[in-house]
């Protein structure tokens, strides 16, 4: 059993005093982050999955809360974890991820099929290649997700909004 002061909780209580801010009741379920980002390796106990419940909420509001590709959510996942892990030691810093209406459990796939298909195309052309259009956590995902694949390299190219993931053979220089 937690503390009334553990990570999850205060992630909890902050994303519904966000919510009742804009005049919403809503509530929040934290769990312990049970699937790593795509390769199994054991979750850190310090990552949280705050997911919020949209019983309340039209369509409409969830389509706003979502946003666009993600935005608004990445936005508040990002406060989240800015604003809880403030003046934090290291050692006592939490990962947040905050979820509605199942868009991070959808995005991830698509995420790792994003992967796993650039994968097969550089080993098929032997040729680097970009992905546009990710947020800095769905790059990371992406890392994560080939690190194992020890013929392929992964790394960021540009810089923010313009920032990109280049995935290529391990040996192309």
């Amino acid at each position: 059993m937690m503390s009334d002061d553990s990570p999850m909780q205060r992630g909890e209580q902050w994303l519904k005093s966000l919510f009742k801010l804009a005049g919403l009741s809503a509530e929040i379920h934290g769990d312990i982050e049970t699937e790593a980002a795509f390769n199994g390796d054991s979750t850190e106990p310090d990552a949280y999955w705050l997911t919020i419940d949209e019983t309340n909420f039209t369509a409409e509001q969830i389509k706003i809360f979502i946003g666009r590709d993600g935005d608004t959510l990445d936005a508040t996942q990002y406060l989240v974890n800015s604003i809880l892990n403030l003046n934090q030691p290291p050692e006592e810093q939490a990962s947040f991820t905050v979820e509605l209406a199942g868009y991070r459990v959808r995005r991830q796939a698509e995420i790792r099929a994003i992967a796993e298909e650039v994968a097969e195309r550089v080993r098929n052309s032997r040729q680097e290649v970009e992905i546009r259009s990710l947020s800095s956590a769905e790059r990371r995902q992406v890392h994560t997700y080939l690190k194992d694949f020890t013929d392929l390299e992964t790394f960021s190219r540009g810089k923010e909004p313009y920032r990109l993931l280049v995935v290529r053979p391990a040996s192309y220089r």
